[in-house]
């Protein structure tokens, strides 16, 4: 027995064993109370079929979380109630032979209970529960056998509660290790699937898991956020109400958020974070509990995400992408657009609304177009709102040519000038053909601006008041804005 001695304190904080004391230190009265000890364990041994029929029953009324694996299969968790408790007991006697398999067994259990998703409280609880059917058997045995024999138990009794205690770390730390294995298993296969959905390449046949595993609805419209620029380690504030869910303060440490499943990329950078309202935690799915050794364990249940204004982030080498479920109305994206809040610097771009997860590989091509269209200094670009520039940043080559045949001319003249018709012709197109309010966002009389007007369409040979002109000098200033050139 000393060679499972351990301190509870030690135990539940993973230390190491308390080293027994020399056999020269012990009393007689402790040589006594380990052979009181060894000759009840004896007879435990011996009836343990019936401790274990009494510990099962005890964890259905006690325990509600094994309540559901005792109705699925009573055998089962029988045979691993037996087998844990065959090496326990055995451990009282026989410490050097049983210990290394005792332990093994509890570490097995730990495992099996974070696959299963059983609270790591109540496996616990399971433990201490059984090491208190233990020490009661072996005093009711001992006060049976000689009733002033009892009084011996109190001399070991430190050494059978810091044994079970040793067992409760064992299985605290066998559980934790499967859990950390568990969510990187899930978080692998989430990011592997929203990968495989914006990059065109999963298969029909897997779209209903990804869905279910998702949660997000196979049917249901969707569009793309692509995010590059000075974005990294910033935060990306994403309104819940554009996605489906209610307003919210959007992010910040508290105010009842709930942070959307963040995907981290391939390095330590932090990726964009998109804070979104909704239910607090879920429930993780049951699963029969398996029997001893040598029974296959089940495949690990991976829980859904939650339904309903979930983000989805997915990065890539020069831009993060989200996915976002749209559920709102038609405008939705416009809404989105305008209240997307960047950190300086950052380009994002939004694509048109799709339909369904098979669709999601297009909606990311879209999104690509949109950010190409974001200007350098940063932004967010809409595509429905700006297909113009998305025609002319989806053919550099073509835009380039375009924007030398249009405004080539400009280029022989002094650097300054050639901005000031520029600046000029910009505004003027922005100000739809108004000479007026173009003057007033340039602060120079209209007449200014029709005589800069009319010295480009000398250079270049172009007519503003023709439409075909005036579609081709729109395009080509896109063109140099955006692909240079």
């Amino acid at each position: 027995m000393p060679q499972v001695v351990r301190s509870r304190t030690g135990a539940l904080r993973g230390s190491s064993p308390v080293p027994p004391l020399p056999h020269r230190f012990r009393s007689l009265a402790d040589r006594e109370a380990v052979e009181v000890l060894h000759r009840a364990a004896r007879v435990l041994v011996a009836s343990l079929p019936a401790l274990t029929d009494r510990l099962v029953e005890a964890l259905y009324a006690q325990e509600p979380a094994y309540r559901a694996a005792i109705d699925s299969d009573r055998a089962e968790v029988w045979q691993e109630v037996h087998h844990s408790l065959r090496h326990n007991v055995g451990s009282l006697i026989q410490p050097r032979e049983f210990r290394e398999s005792a332990h093994r067994t509890s570490r097995w259990i730990g495992e099996v209970r974070a696959e299963q998703g059983v609270p790591l409280d109540a496996v616990l609880h399971a433990f201490r529960m059984g090491g208190a059917m233990v020490w009661q058997d072996l005093v009711d045995e001992t006060a049976r056998r000689d009733p002033d024999d009892v009084r011996l138990l109190v001399h070991v009794a430190a050494d059978v509660w810091n044994f079970v205690d040793e067992h409760c770390g064992v299985v605290a730390d066998a559980y934790r290790q499967a859990e950390r294995r568990l969510s990187w298993r899930r978080e692998n296969r989430q990011r592997l699937m929203v990968a495989a959905l914006l990059d065109g390449t999963a298969r029909i046949a897997d779209l209903a898991e990804a869905a279910e595993m998702l949660g997000l609805p196979e049917q249901g419209r969707y569009a793309v956020l692509a995010v590059a620029g000075n974005h990294r380690g910033a935060t990306v504030s994403v309104p819940a109400a554009a996605v489906g869910g209610a307003e919210a303060p959007l992010p910040g440490a508290g105010g009842g958020v709930r942070p959307s499943v963040t995907l981290p990329g391939p390095t330590a950078v932090a990726r964009p974070s998109v804070s979104l309202p909704g239910p607090e935690g879920g429930v993780r799915p049951s699963a029969p509990l398996p029997g001893p050794e040598g029974v296959a364990r089940p495949s690990p249940a991976l829980p859904a995400a939650e339904p309903g204004g979930a983000v989805l982030w997915h990065p890539g080498p020069d831009a993060d992408f989200a996915i976002l479920p749209l559920t709102g109305p038609s405008g939705e994206l416009s809404e989105l657009a305008a209240t997307l809040d960047v950190p300086p610097g950052t380009r994002a771009g939004i694509g048109s609304a799709v339909e369904g997860l098979a669709a999601l590989g297009e909606a990311r091509r879209l999104a690509e177009t949109a950010l190409r269209a974001c200007p350098a200094s940063g932004g967010t670009v809409l595509l429905d709102e700006h297909l113009p520039d998305a025609l002319v940043v989806s053919s550099p080559a073509l835009a380039g040519a375009l924007a030398d045949r249009v405004l080539g001319p400009l280029d022989r003249l002094d650097p300054a000038d050639r901005d000031v018709i520029v600046e000029t012709l910009t505004a003027w197109l922005d100000a739809d053909g108004s000479a007026q309010r173009a003057g007033a966002r340039l602060y120079c009389h209209r007449n200014t601006v029709l005589n800069r007007l009319r010295r480009f369409e000398q250079l270049t040979g172009r007519c503003l008041t023709r439409p075909r002109d005036a579609v081709e000098v729109s395009l080509a200033l896109a063109a140099r804005r955006l692909v240079g050139g």
